[in-house]
């Protein structure tokens, strides 16, 4: 059975704009997934990268302009410039991280309400009501904002170490089985091909 690692922000809009379809693809082929959440804007520091409000403003100009093109490609409301954006990414991924351990779920489903959040309902991902509501309304204890932070915190931590040693520099970004890796969402349908066999 094939693995996905996969890596992603939860204020990434490229990780909202992958909705449900690394989920999608993970099915089909029988694959298992772990959601590894990490510090993107560290993993930026670390690696090469620059945060968006950082970048020459023609760079700034292009990726506003891949988000809104995307969004229409893959019909998703968003908001360009969100009210609660950046926010501090750290107690969704924790809840998210609590969300694996408990088990239960939709974990799938989780992430992405929480990335709709941010950048689709102008809600801040950082506040535990939203987080909680994210979590009920897939299927998982709203208690998880409590019980899970402090294994939260240091899996958080030890997911964005892994991401640097295992060449990861970007969100959303999968590796199947420890060494075929894929950067973003518009590289999952050769996630697809790669796990049918044909790439």
């Amino acid at each position: 059975m094939p693995h996905i690692d996969y890596y992603f922000s939860t204020i990434s809009p490229f990780a909202y704009l992958a909705g449900t379809r690394m989920e999608e693809v993970a099915a089909k082929h029988g694959a298992s997934v772990t959601y590894k959440p990490m510090d993107l804007i560290g993993l930026f520091s670390r690696t090469g990268g620059t945060a968006p409000a950082d970048r020459h403003p023609s760079r700034q100009e292009l990726r506003a302009q891949e988000i809104r093109r995307q969004a229409k490609k893959n019909a998703m409301p968003i908001n360009l410039q969100p009210a609660f954006w950046p926010t501090n990414p750290a107690p969704s991924s924790y809840a998210i991280i609590a969300a694996q351990n408990a088990g239960g779920g939709d974990l799938g489903g989780l992430c992405q309400a929480i990335l709709r959040a941010c950048w689709a309902e102008e809600k801040d991902i950082s506040q535990d009501d939203v987080i909680q509501s994210c979590l009920t309304a897939h299927g998982f204890d709203a208690g998880l904002t409590l019980s899970g932070m402090l294994t939260g915190a240091e899996t958080y931590a030890a997911n964005t170490e892994d991401a640097v040693s295992n060449g990861v520099f970007g969100s959303p970004f999968y590796i199947v089985d420890g060494t075929e890796k894929f950067w973003g969402q518009d590289r999952i349908a050769d996630l697809d091909a790669y796990l049918g066999g044909a790439l």
